[in-house]
């Protein structure tokens, strides 16, 4: 793959060989972030566990101190006695089966986070193949299923985001815009590699971390020193 220029000359401020404290590897990261709109940083997280295993899934739900920079736009399904607590805590759009048809038959696709009090899961779970391979469907560990959908709300408007394994044992989170500064980053990272830590499966044998790297979306990666986390 060709890189531009931008890249090159980012890529040369980054020792590949070294594994950077958190906060100077955030430095680096707003340093090179060089594109013309608030890029992304993105924390990427190796475990050492097998994601094929049930026993050894890391998944789970954090609300970042300083949130992601980003406007979330939150559709809930409840029943109608909590449509006026779920608008309150800011919700986009609340409704039923009525948000059923419009997603099955318009496609429509408006929101970022799905949530769902747990008597509507039977009226959800028909959107499981259209929300699913999007991330979206919601889920307990993710505490997107809820009896309290204003609560649920308000932690996702205020940056919250869901952590958990792809194929390959990686997890991949957003934690903020470059414009943010290395500070307030580094705290959204410290907070992420807490809980993921936390979320450390019993069956789960040896290095736990096996390797992080944090990178704006058009920057290179730094690699991150995991050792003071303790797993």
């Amino acid at each position: 793959m060709k890189h531009g220029k931008k890249y090159v000359d980012s890529a040369k401020a980054v020792d590949s060989a070294k594994f950077y404290e958190s906060a100077e590897a955030l430095e680096l990261v707003c340093q090179n972030a060089k594109a013309k709109f608030d890029e992304t940083v993105e924390a990427h997280i190796r475990l050492g566990v097998d994601s094929r295993h049930a026993d050894q899934q890391v998944r789970g739900a954090v609300v970042l101190p300083n949130g992601t920079g980003k406007t979330v736009r939150a559709l809930v399904f409840c029943k109608e006695d909590k449509y006026e607590a779920a608008q309150a805590a800011g919700a986009d759009y609340v409704g039923g089966m009525d948000l059923v048809d419009k997603i099955m038959k318009e496609n429509w696709m408006d929101f970022d986070v799905v949530i769902a009090s747990p008597d509507m899961m039977g009226v959800v779970g028909r959107l499981g193949k259209v929300l699913g391979p999007r991330g979206l469907m919601p889920n307990p560990k993710a505490g997107t299923v809820t009896p309290d959908v204003a609560k649920a709300v308000t932690e996702a408007k205020a940056g919250k985001i869901e952590y958990r394994l792809d194929k390959t044992n990686i997890i991949h989170c957003p934690i903020g815009k470059a414009s943010f500064g290395a500070a307030k980053l580094d705290e959204n990272f410290t907070t992420l590699m807490e809980a993921i830590v936390k979320a450390k499966p019993a069956a789960a044998k040896g290095t736990y971390l096996k390797s992080c790297t944090v990178t704006s979306t058009m920057g290179p990666g730094v690699p991150v020193a995991t050792a003071k986390y303790g797993v």
